[in-house]
């Protein structure tokens, strides 16, 4: 980032509150749809609000490899990091890493502008929430520009409150066990990913993708261009 950008971001960062947490977790083994309301000061205007509904898709937490991992943590970085990724070589069986992702959904986006002093809006917004009874809505107080920010900081904060409700369940579920040095969650996913790539030929380059990303790509690739010359003779 250049400083400009850098600042702006952690002067979002810092200045972004959660006032109403949703109640229910992330799910594990499915996407999710939080609904926000942020609402920020308008920074050359007295007592105007600018108040934005959305939605945010959490996509299911998704197992990672120590060895994936490694392979992007290692970029740009030095010596100290490459011991690190050497220990999570060393304990492969033993680290549990998810990868979680968003995507906001721009079709439910609403965005308005309210004569109030903040705290009012902050109240009426809460009070309209909860009256609501949702228990994936969440409440922010945050920063006019870059908003977005804001956002990242919310889906942040679910995470970390979600972790270990997803781990528990994946551990549950038995997918963080080894098959055939990877875990069966990971194995799972790929599965998923063949068969999704077998229906629609679209999905062929995610799948390679996907291959590449877990460390998997020369394990399967046979099956893989079997699937690219099956869908080339049609």
């Amino acid at each position: 980032m250049t400083d400009k950008r850098t600042f702006d971001f952690w002067y979002a960062v810092n200045n972004t509150e959660v006032v109403v947490m949703p109640r229910r977790h992330l799910e594990t083994f499915g996407a999710t749809v939080l609904n926000y309301y942020l609402l920020c000061e308008l920074m050359d205007s007295v007592s105007q609000v600018r108040v934005r509904e959305g939605r945010i898709q959490a996509s299911q937490p998704q197992i990672v490899t120590p060895e994936a991992y490694a392979s992007t943590f290692l970029e740009g970085f030095g010596e100290e990091a490459a011991r690190y990724v050497d220990w999570l070589k060393e304990h492969e069986t033993e680290v549990r890493i998810l990868k979680y992702g968003y995507r906001l959904r721009q079709e439910s986006f609403n965005e308005y502008i309210v004569t109030d002093s903040l705290k009012a809006v902050v109240d009426r917004v809460q009070r309209d929430v909860r009256a609501k009874e949702n228990p994936l809505s969440a409440v922010v107080v945050g920063v006019d520009e870059p908003w977005d920010v804001c956002l990242v900081k919310l889906f942040w904060e679910v995470v970390q409150s979600s972790a270990r409700s997803n781990f528990e369940q994946l551990s549950k579920r038995r997918m963080f066990e080894q098959d055939r040095g990877v875990p069966r969650g990971v194995r799972e996913d790929v599965e998923a990913a063949f068969l999704a790539a077998s229906r629609n030929p679209a999905l062929i380059a995610a799948l390679g993708r996907k291959l590449q990303q877990a460390g998997l790509f020369e394990e399967y690739q046979d099956r893989f261009f079997s699937l690219v010359r099956s869908v080339q003779k049609k």
